[in-house]
């Protein structure tokens, strides 16, 4: 019996480890990652909306790769660009890109690393398929 409830208390133990694990607060990469994703959605679904200014069109490109150097300057261009102040939807947008910027040059500054300083692959990127859903 005793070799049997030592191997219930330890499969308990690693079981609730696993369960700690997952429960963990987001690093900082993976908030980065999350956010940048989530501006891209926006994005996209900001440029396929009807109900939204002709202003949209003429926003600049915004696809983010946060593994990509030039996401910092792609984010800066974006923020600072002065037209559709009057899109709520616009100045959502670039109240999130502002954030993710901020997060990525002062609190993640140190955990991030950019495997690549590809500009145009910003502008012109490879998406991976789409996966029916």
């Amino acid at each position: 019996k005793l070799p049997t409830m030592k191997m219930l208390l330890s499969l308990i133990a690693l079981l609730s480890a696993a369960l700690l694990a997952s429960a963990a607060p987001p690093t900082c990469y993976s908030r980065v990652l999350s956010l940048s994703k989530e501006i891209t959605e926006s994005f996209k679904e900001l440029q396929t909306s009807k109900a939204v200014d002709s202003c949209v069109e003429m926003l600049p490109r915004l696809y983010l790769d946060i593994h990509n150097y030039c996401v910092l300057g792609k984010l800066r261009d974006f923020v600072a660009y002065p037209r559709c102040e009057r899109v709520l939807e616009v100045s959502e947008l670039k109240e999130k890109a502002r954030s993710l910027y901020t997060i990525m040059i002062s609190y993640c500054r140190r955990d991030l690393v950019f495997l690549t300083d590809d500009c145009s692959a910003l502008e012109n990127p490879i998406l991976p398929p789409i996966e029916p859903s």
